[in-house]
């Protein structure tokens, strides 16, 4: 069977005095969510039945890292349970199930482990499911719980008696996010998601009632703003906040009085975000107001308004304040301090103090804390040579206590492993950081081959974390690295703008620097490095391969967003107005319209060699819409000079995320490193 050969039908259009074919436009159904165009189906299972043809001769191989990376996952797997009002709860994993049990115990009967939401029953009905949010009610007997069996994230909410067993009828639909309740367990707080997957309403349910009575909240006019609902630590207010990528406001409602008209704490004003918690009196308030890597303010909950803040943590140049949990008695501050993530604890006297890590060179963040008069703080903490490792760290003794190390049940070493951060000289003369990872017996002289990942969007940070699938590349002689590109806010706020809008091509430019600087410093060669990236992160490989294709020897691109310039001119697609704030807006601005146009990979690629490639897309994917992929790969096919292997795998029952399961997903991590180390010349 040879490759797929899309057809090549016209279609034109004209924008600010530039005229933009593309032959590939019929790839996008017009009947999107829904597709069911036969032509675009018959493509993308023809390039699903190349991709089996080409990746069976490695069949093998695939069953072997398959077999190494399943082996790796303990077969039975539990959470530490952590503590919600009158109960114990925690999730687990039968032998060999792919979906998880939700449990919970009685404080008085900490064995007495009951299921209350059965994971494998439920997703044994459909191809795809993922399980959207849990939410108990304060008095502990009604659970609001969410799934998505198809992988387009538009969820279906369900109530159930904990007590009964019962299920209520009404079924809120389609959601996403988490719902949450108000302190009275009658009334449920939700979204709503249009037509265009935007969650642009926040309703009021009432148990028992129909789902057409409920009460539109809040509804969200600008196109561009995504709503949501939470709660504060102390479970004395409810929120609900608006925002894009760069402005956000928030309204509030006493938990207690759920029928309240939401107040708004501060109205929005382009750029500026901010993100509230509440304790003793007090709303704590992370704001970006003063300075770009934010300050911590604080201001009576009965006077919200920003003319009543005072400043808590001061903005800095070196202290980048990513996150802010309040307890009664201690505020809680994630902070990342050149480029290392860093947990603050300040007391109710103001003595202020920073969580002691054993490594030089990790990453951390919250785990379960849903409790708030406690003086224990659950911390998740990995590096790229300790697994995940769960912490109850005791504020006052200052003590870090192990509660459940990430176990390997094939066995692993970390002394067998060595990792280090380095900088990359970037061509403006910035310094990159480059996490990086090997076998301590791999050859540090060129001749091993690499594996590169990065992302470099929306102010996500690559950290720099475990993972043991991983081990199946270090084991076999790859040198692994994280480039923490701009794009990221790894450095702080600026590092995340300057790797946007106009300045977007940082982002792509600091990659290619990162994957040079490995073959200069001789961890691998050129054409001896690997990339992979997904969403975003696939957009950046794509682009970085078109820069300079000699110097990747394969190329991985997930789910990948490479047709820019069209998604950001079709209003009509779940994300655009939103992504505006990011990418720019090319409807309105020529400039933006152009700068985008010198770097969509769909738009720049041309007629030369370009290394092997595998590209994924989810046919339900409301992220990265799956034409996008395909397209890129049709055009690719057209153009492309060399006989290099490209496939493409479209995920037929699944979305952005692939497929759902635990086993599933492993499953195409073997395919992937299969397709790499073939390239490489394993068999």
């Amino acid at each position: 069977m040879k490759p797929p050969i899309a057809a090549r039908i016209d279609h034109v259009e004209q924008h600010h005095g530039h005229t933009l074919s593309d032959p590939y436009h019929w790839l996008k159904d017009p009947g999107y969510p829904e597709v069911t165009d036969q032509q675009v189906l018959d493509y993308l299972t023809a390039e699903n039945a190349y991709f089996e043809q080409e990746m069976a001769p490695h069949k093998h191989l695939t069953d072997d890292l398959f077999a190494e990376i399943k082996g790796r996952q303990p077969l039975e797997d539990e959470s530490v349970p952590y503590r919600k009002g009158d109960y114990l709860y925690r999730w687990r994993y039968e032998k060999d199930a792919q979906y998880r049990l939700w449990q919970r115990a009685p404080i008085s009967e900490p064995d007495n482990w009951q299921t209350f939401l059965d994971e494998p029953g439920l997703a044994a009905e459909h191809p795809y499911f993922s399980l959207g949010s849990l939410s108990v009610s304060p008095n502990g007997r009604y659970l609001a719980w969410s799934a998505d069996t198809n992988g387009s994230e538009r969820f279906d909410l369900t109530i159930t008696d904990l007590v009964t067993g019962g299920q209520f009828p009404e079924v809120m639909s389609p959601t996403v996010g988490g719902p949450v309740w108000a302190a009275d367990s009658t009334h449920l707080f939700y979204l709503k998601v249009n037509d265009s997957w935007r969650p642009y309403q926040a309703l009021r349910h009432r148990l028992g009632t129909p789902v057409t009575e409920d009460a539109v909240v809040y509804e969200e006019a600008d196109e561009g703003f995504f709503v949501s609902v939470g709660e504060t630590q102390s479970e004395q207010w409810l929120v609900i906040a608006s925002g894009d990528h760069v402005t956000s406001e928030s309204y509030i409602i006493p938990a207690d009085t759920p029928l309240a008209e939401p107040e708004l704490i501060s109205p929005r004003r382009p750029g500026h975000e901010y993100h509230i918690d509440h304790r003793e009196g007090w709303f704590y308030i992370r704001s970006n107001d003063t300075h770009r890597n934010f300050r911590l303010v604080r201001t009576p909950d009965q006077a919200p308004g920003e003319d009543h803040w005072e400043t808590v943590i001061a903005g800095s140049d070196q202290n980048y304040l990513t996150d802010h949990l309040c307890f009664k008695n201690h505020l809680v501050v994630c902070e990342r301090i050149d480029g290392l993530d860093n947990v603050r604890i300040i007391s109710a006297d103001d003595a202020s103090h920073h969580v002691a890590f054993p490594e030089a060179a990790y990453s951390t963040d919250f785990g379960a804390n849903p409790e708030y008069d406690v003086d224990t703080l659950r911390l998740v903490y990995e590096s790229m040579v300790t697994p995940v490792t769960v912490y109850d760290y005791d504020i006052h003794a200052r003590q870090l206590t192990v509660r459940k190390v990430q176990d390997i049940p094939s066995g692993y070493d970390a002394a067998s492993y060595q990792t280090l951060r380095v900088m990359a000289p970037g061509r403006d003369g910035v310094q990159i950081p480059v996490s990086i990872v090997h076998h301590r017996k791999t050859p540090l002289d060129g001749s091993a081959p690499a594996y590169l990942y990065g992302y470099g969007a929306y102010g996500y940070a690559m950290s720099p974390g475990f993972s043991p699938s991983r081990l199946s590349l270090l084991d076999r002689g790859f040198v692994y690295a994280i480039a923490h590109i701009r794009g990221g806010d790894d450095l702080g706020y600026s590092w995340y703008e300057d790797g946007k809008l106009d300045k977007r091509t940082n982002t792509f430019n600091d990659f290619v620097d990162v994957a040079r600087y490995l073959a200069q410093q001789n961890y691998s060669s050129r054409g001896r490095i690997g990339i992979s990236g997904g969403s975003a992160g696939g957009e950046l490989v794509a682009a970085a391969v078109n820069q300079d294709p000699e110097l990747f020897g394969v190329v991985v691109a997930h789910v990948p967003f490479v047709d820019v310039l069209n998604t950001m001119l079709d209003t009509s697609l779940p994300l655009t107005p939103m992504e505006w704030p990011e990418w720019g807006n090319p409807i309105e601005d020529k400039s933006a319209f152009e700068h985008i146009l010198s770097y969509s990979p769909y738009d720049q690629l041309e007629a030369t060699a370009y290394p092997p490639m595998l590209v994924t897309a989810g046919i339900n994917d409301p992220r990265v819409t799956y034409w996008e992929p395909a397209k890129y790969v049709a055009k690719l096919r057209h153009l492309k000079t060399d006989d290099n292997l490209l496939l493409l795998k479209t995920n037929m029952d699944a979305g952005h995320r692939g497929q759902s399961g635990r086993f599933d997903a492993l499953q195409e991590v073997a395919e992937e490193y299969a397709f790499v180390l073939s390239s490489f010349g394993w068999n």
